[in-house]
């Protein structure tokens, strides 16, 4: 593909995905409630809850919600063979987050991920149904409700230490080793092309600027080191591209402290709503970076990859070389750095303590992982 190719067919993707976000949701506007899918948390009764669980369904009452990228609650149910409560996420209620959401594809990853993914995994909640209107945007997933339980939900304020590092690894070996071999060569073919890589993503046009902005914005009010990463805001597309080359497997995508709970001794994952093909070291860093005080991410992080290592191998996928792993683990942690500043710098997405020690430690990644160093040497 030629110089001019390369600039201009991500500008075209991106063109038609804002394109694609501003017709489903002119769509929902006109014709959105004359379609038979609940827009609202109120709209779920117990018809229509009958409808999306395939099991009667004879009376509903809301615990509790909160919204964020989502409209999101917890349900209480009574009917045949349906669970005392179930989680319910729907489609944002503002314009601006669904548009955040579209961008993204969240919807429409998420339902698809549970319907054929999910079904070859553990440590996963139970999809009890779930619906994705592609001309609309909106969407239902009726969830296994783990608050319910005995679970025990981190969040980077919170960091796991090495024993629960290691159960996240074994988690994350066994979703790897799954789908290992089983992609296409490219996205966009075959039962799997709906995945593509966070690089291949005509949206991730706007990173490099959003990366900018967030910098100049938490430059004036924090005194973390945010010129660390300069390097990458001036160079992501081509950063991004090496940190994402093959081999490719299925990745969480979003796999920090927030997104994951614990049960019975084992690790689970919450919202897959960003499932991403790429290199288990991208994914690797992001969660270890932000899951675990630095401290503790230094001391055992090897450790940690050896413990992955040996648990991809047993659940049936490759032999991976520790040096190898370990240079793009290294390098992978360009991504907590990417998220987590976007994340600072925008606000509204995250707490911003949550948000701030996020970035915090992701910096102190960059340094101590060298990784600026080593993609200015692989570049």
């Amino acid at each position: 593909m030629s110089v001019i190719a390369n600039r201009v067919a991500p500008a075209v993707g991106l063109a038609s995905h804002l394109g694609r976000a501003f017709r489903r949701i002119g769509t929902d506007t006109l014709i959105g409630r004359l379609l038979p899918l609940p827009r609202t948390i109120g709209d779920l009764d117990a018809a229509a809850m009958s409808a999306l669980m395939d099991r009667r369904v004879t009376s509903v009452s809301v615990i509790g919600g909160d919204a964020g990228t989502s409209s999101r609650a917890r349900l209480a149910l009574t009917g045949d063979d349906v669970p005392s409560s179930v989680f319910v996420k729907m489609a944002a209620e503002t314009v601006a987050t669904r548009l955040m959401g579209e961008l993204g594809n969240l919807a429409g990853t998420e339902t698809r991920f549970y319907s054929q993914l999910a079904p070859e995994l553990t440590g996963v909640p139970r999809s009890y149904g779930s619906r994705f209107d592609p001309y609309t945007g909106r969407f239902v997933l009726v969830l296994e409700d783990l608050a319910v339980g005995e679970c025990d939900f981190p969040d980077t304020l919170h960091p796991i230490d090495a024993d629960r590092a290691a159960l996240v690894v074994e988690l994350l070996a066994r979703l790897h080793a799954t789908f290992w071999g089983r992609l296409p060569a490219r996205s966009g073919t075959g039962p799997f092309g709906w995945l593509y890589s966070a690089s291949e993503d005509s949206a991730s046009l706007l990173t490099a600027p959003l990366l900018k902005a967030s910098a100049r914005k938490l430059s004036e009010r924090t005194e973390l080191p945010i010129g660390r990463g300069r390097f990458i805001d001036d160079h992501y597309r081509a950063a991004a591209a090496l940190v994402d080359r093959g081999p490719h497997t299925v990745m969480h995508g979003d796999a920090h402290p927030g997104n994951l709970y614990f049960r019975d001794g084992r690790a689970g994952l919450l919202d897959w709503q960003a499932v991403r093909r790429g290199h288990p070291g991208r994914e690797l860093a992001y969660t270890l970076v932000t899951s675990m005080t630095t401290g503790t991410r230094r001391e055992c992080q090897r450790d940690l990859l050896d413990v992955y290592r040996r648990a991809l191998a047993d659940a049936g996928g490759p032999e991976l070389a520790a040096s190898e792993l370990w240079d793009r683990y290294r390098q992978g942690a360009l991504y907590p750095y990417v998220a987590t500043l976007i994340t600072a710098g925008m606000g509204g997405m995250q707490n911003e303590d949550i948000a701030h020690k996020g970035l915090e430690r992701a910096l102190e990644a960059l340094d101590d992982l060298e990784t600026v160093t080593l993609l200015q040497n692989s570049l």
